[in-house]
């Protein structure tokens, strides 16, 4: 019987938290979260759904848009209302150049143009319509005289859709 008593003696004590190696830990990681956090940055890019009612609301800008179709086999640049032009797969990928050498001249042309929309067919890897829109949103400018390249806006306002 007295060893029934002392049994229970023991599991009544309570034992002591020892909380160092979390303290340790706490300390090695909030000082690595914090610098870690400053580096982390998120990019918006502001999109719409195109509409005619917006287009026509505005008098002085051109009345015509420029649209980037992308299909399986190619790009396809029309004004609204039919295809200008089509640049064909090369060597199984989009010629993004010449698309951006097109949209130059459309950019000289047409100076207070800042809008295009970007329509592509279901089946298009999401990629391809990244690197459109890049494409479509400005050109890498050498400066002369210097190496620094700098970013020319072209079209910023980019509306994307599904293609007919």
């Amino acid at each position: 019987m007295a060893r029934r008593r002392h049994s229970r003696r023991r599991s009544k004590e309570v034992p002591e938290l020892d909380i160092t190696t979390f303290l340790n830990l706490m300390v090695v990681l909030v000082p690595f979260l914090l610098i870690s956090a400053v580096f982390s940055r998120v990019t918006i890019l502001e999109l719409s759904v195109p509409t005619e009612a917006s287009a026509a609301a505005v008098a002085n800008k051109p009345n015509f848009s420029i649209e980037i179709i992308v299909r399986g086999d190619g790009l396809e640049f029309a004004n609204g209302t039919r295809v200008v032009a089509k640049l064909p797969k090369e060597e199984g990928s989009y010629n993004l150049q010449k698309l951006s050498d097109l949209l130059v001249r459309v950019k000289e042309k047409y100076p207070q143009k800042e809008d295009a929309t970007v329509l592509m067919e279901p089946n298009i890897e999401y990629d391809y319509l990244i690197q459109v829109m890049d494409t479509v949103r400005g050109r890498d400018v050498r400066d002369e005289g210097s190496d620094e390249v700098q970013q020319a806006l072209l079209f910023p306002n980019i509306s994307i859709g599904d293609a007919p």
